[in-house]
This record gives C-alpha cells, sequence and structure tokens, in this order.
C-alpha cells in the first residue's frame, strides 16, 4: 500500500464522515502511525490479534472507540454509512477493519479524537500522542521520527 493510495481510498473518505476531524495533522498522522503500527503492509498482525493498518485489538482500540462518549457517536454513524449496524459489537467490528480500510482508518481518527489535547504538529508531539492513545506493548521509538517525517512529506 502506498501512503497515496491509502490515503485516497481510505484516510480521505473516512475523514469526510468525520465532522471537523481532517486537517494536515490528522492526515500526517494517521500515515505515520500505520508506518509504526503494520508498515501499511500488513492488516493482520504477525504472530498476534491486531488487525487493520493501525492494528487496533478488539478489546483495545475498537472496544475503545465504540464505549468512549467523544468517539461512539461518529462511529455509529460512520458504521451506518458503511452499511454496517449501528448495533456491531466489538467482535464485529474488528473483523470488519482487518478488510474494511475506510472504517479501520474512522477507528484510527477517532482513538485519535478521544485525547482531549489538540493534534500535535511535531514529530515529539505525536510521539507522545500515539503512546497515550494506542498504548503500543512493544513501542519502537527509533523508527518514529523516519515514518513521521515521511508521512509530513506526503500531506505536503
Amino acid at each position: 500500500m502506498t501512503p497515496e493510495y491509502l490515503i485516497h481510498t481510505a484516510i480521505a473518505p473516512a475523514l469526510e464522515m468525520l465532522p471537523k476531524m481532517d486537517s494536515r495533522a490528522a492526515r500526517t498522522l494517521l500515515l505515520a502511525i500505520a508506518w509504526q503500527e503494520s508498515g501499511m503492509a500488513y492488516r493482520r498482525q504477525f504472530k498476534g490479534p491486531a488487525r487493520g493498518y493501525w492494528q487496533f485489538e478488539q478489546g483495545g482500540g475498537v472496544r475503545g472507540v465504540l464505549n468512549h462518549k467523544a468517539s461512539k457517536p461518529h462511529i455509529l454513524r460512520v458504521l451506518g454509512a458503511l452499511d454496517y449496524s449501528v448495533e456491531a459489537s466489538a467482535a464485529d467490528c474488528y473483523a470488519a477493519i482487518e478488510h474494511n480500510d475506510i472504517l479501520a482508518a474512522a477507528f484510527a481518527r477517532l482513538l485519535l479524537w478521544t485525547d482531549p489535547a489538540p493534534l500535535p504538529e511535531d514529530a515529539d508531539g505525536a510521539w507522545s500522542l500515539y503512546l497515550r492513545t494506542w498504548r503500543p506493548g512493544k513501542p519502537h521509538p527509533g523508527t518514529w521520527p523516519a515514518h513521521y517525517a515521511r508521512a509530513l512529506e506526503v500531506t505536503k
């Protein structure tokens, strides 16, 4: 998956469904996190439970977005717009994000939305937000600066 194609086919359509959530900072973060989590190459984690380019787990990010007061009404609208039941369970959404990149991008943007701080526009702030929201089990801080720089270049 190229970053340009991911923006065109998943990120932009997802952001169109989410009110006032599209910005360069949002697109940059979504690309950087996809590179960090899956290299934009894998929708299923090797030897792990995560799904989608943003590597969501059913009991973590999926359940969090479905239940958080800031994200729940938005993800319900996205689910309905994509012809999923608004009664979809975390298990249903978890299964869907492996194959529906728009839904996965919406979950990713909404997970960022649950953080009360404004979206950062620098690599260090973005790394802090990523750690707070994704809570990676094995973070790799050494790869983040390059991923973030590449994402900035693509979204300029």
